[in-house]
């Protein structure tokens, strides 16, 4: 998201929470309930290039939200929970599940004590290649190169490109312009080879990110033996199943359930989907999921629950907890629903 965009939308939620629009539009838009996304969950970091800062929050937002939930009269359940309540049309009261995705080490040193403090549940999506320490964050191998660079050449799609990296401003430029670039290529393989290549490049040390930045085996059975955490699948290598052949998409699924259950000794029964946006996870990635057996697979299309999500319980939207944005405010807006009813043009549903 660029800085212009930041901005808007920053004004945006601001104008709705100053106003009251966002009360006047929850009995309308805010559904049954809410799913939301965290990634990262640690100390807030003094570098000025971050371009994936929206994918952490820091530990004492964390507890904000949490805090700020309870206080508004919203149930904080399980998974398994809005699973129950989905699939029995139980709607009596409004709650909200929180989810972590990847399975990131700061989840178990910074986010676990709080979610203990106040007997929060979450579900925590792991990759089982990520577990393995063998996993490919090219996110934040492409984040490191451009850091470590004052200029980057490549090609990508044909064209030979030149991106100038000298300051913080020109990284975020180069980093947004390279990210887009590359998730637009139909093959993600190719993708993450020019990521790799950029890197190499660059000195960074692809393959010991994972290892660095992500729980293993040991860990996350640590964090499976927790009551309030519930570990899902997040397939084995983090691809974007949609652009994958459907042989591909189904054994990574299968693959991702079956070592976790395998390593943990329990099954997995709900899924993300990695990326998760309609161009990574769509009619067909639902479907086998659902033949895979899982309850519930969610999705990062943004939305709160609607009592129509019973027949789509493979295409669960969520709410992105954004690093950018972190104000209890911001989030007090988005549970109104009435920013994502905009984006989906007032469709409660979005499962195509």
């Amino acid at each position: 998201m660029g800085r212009v965009n930041k901005t808007i939308l920053r004004a945006g939620l601001d104008t709705l929470y100053f106003s009251g629009g966002h009360r006047l539009a929850n009995p309308f838009f805010s559904g049954i309930g809410a799913v939301l996304t965290f990634h990262h969950v640690r100390p807030r970091r003094p570098d000025g290039f971050q371009p994936n800062r929206s994918l952490e929050i820091t530990p004492e937002f964390l507890e904000e939200v949490i805090v700020g939930i309870k206080r508004s009269g919203i149930e904080l359940v399980t998974i398994d929970e809005a699973y129950r309540r989905l699939a029995e049309a139980d709607f009596r009261s409004r709650f909200v599940a929180l989810t972590f995705d990847d399975g990131y080490r700061d989840n178990l040193v910074h986010a676990l004590p709080i979610l203990k403090r106040h007997g929060a549940p979450v579900v925590l999506y792991a990759p089982s290649s990520f577990a393995d320490g063998t996993g490919d964050l090219w996110w934040i191998a492409l984040e490191r190169a451009v850091a470590a660079s004052s200029r980057i050449e490549v090609t990508i799609g044909g064209e030979a490109i030149s991106c100038e990296c000298a300051d913080d401003a020109s990284k975020d430029d180069a980093f947004r312009w390279l990210y887009w670039s590359l998730r637009g290529l139909a093959s993600e393989p190719e993708m993450r080879a020019i990521i790799d290549d950029i890197a190499r490049r660059a000195g960074v040390d692809t393959s010991g990110i994972c290892r660095e930045l992500c729980l293993d085996w040991t860990e996350l059975k640590s964090m499976a033996s927790e009551p309030l955490v519930t570990i899902g699948a997040h397939t084995h290598s983090h691809i974007m199943l949609r652009r994958a052949p459907e042989g591909v998409a189904r054994a990574e699924l299968k693959l991702g359930v079956e070592r976790l259950e395998a390593k943990l000794g329990v099954r997995p029964k709900h899924l993300a989907f990695p990326v998760g946006d309609p161009t990574s996870a769509g009619p067909r990635e639902f479907a086998i999921a659902e033949e895979l057996g899982f309850l519930t697979s969610v999705t990062t299309r943004p939305g709160v629950l609607f009592a129509e999500h019973r027949q789509h319980l493979q295409a669960l939207p969520r709410i992105s907890v954004n690093g950018e944005f972190q104000r209890l405010r911001y989030l007090d807006v988005l549970l109104s629903g009435a920013p994502t009813a905009l984006m989906n043009g007032f469709r409660r549903v979005n499962a195509a």
